[in-house]
């Protein structure tokens, strides 16, 4: 992974109700890059049980998002604010939950991370090689009833789905990092109230 593209983007920035930020970790386990999630916990009422990267919302004490960012990432995590190394910044991304949420794109170590299991069901590291993989990913599209045509991503790797914001997010940090490229086609169109595959 190279990260010289991350840190000349120029992020976009959208304005909702709430703010939050979130850490996109990429740790190198035996010299191989890997990108960080947390698997939601099945009782969270946003998201429950989704992939997710590290974070959450703002509160009045952060300075800044990146502040918010480490804060969250150490409470759900144990991740140290001195273990990180800063990047870069994603486009923000629109949730459905009127989010504007801040992706940083960051360095940590490898090692044994404690999810705190009020919100973090588990955490996983997954190979950059399998999320770059053609065969690990596929893509639809949909009339969204509040963001109207939307395409959505759908990462497959060692028994976990990455999609939603997350998956837009990851998006565009393999293609900043990686010589991967989201495929022009869409694998289907779907109608607005099919199930997702997931």
């Amino acid at each position: 992974m190279d990260f010289t593209g991350v840190g000349t983007h120029e992020p976009r920035t959208v304005e909702a109700g709430r703010r939050a930020a979130v850490i996109a970790p990429v740790l190198f386990r035996d010299d191989r890059p890997h990108v960080l999630f947390t698997k939601r916990a099945d009782h969270l009422g946003e998201h429950p049980g989704q992939m997710s990267f590290p974070g959450g919302g703002t509160e009045p004490s952060d300075d800044g998002l990146e502040a918010t960012a480490l804060r969250e990432a150490n409470e759900e995590i144990g991740l140290r604010p001195d273990e990180v190394t800063f990047h870069g910044r994603l486009d923000d991304i629109l949730t459905i939950t009127d989010y504007a949420v801040s992706p940083f794109v960051a360095t940590i170590p490898d090692r044994e991370y404690e999810p705190d299991h009020r919100e973090v069901a588990e955490i996983v590291a997954l190979s950059v090689d399998d999320l770059t993989s053609r065969a690990n990913y596929e893509s639809e599209r949909r009339d969204h009833p509040t963001y109207g045509d939307i395409r959505l991503h759908f990462f497959y790797v060692d028994g976990y789905t990455v999609w939603g914001a997350t998956g837009r997010m990851l998006v565009q940090l393999l293609e900043l990092t990686t010589d991967w490229r989201m495929p022009e086609a869409v694998d289907r169109v779907v109608d607005p109230d099919a199930d997702y595959p997931v």
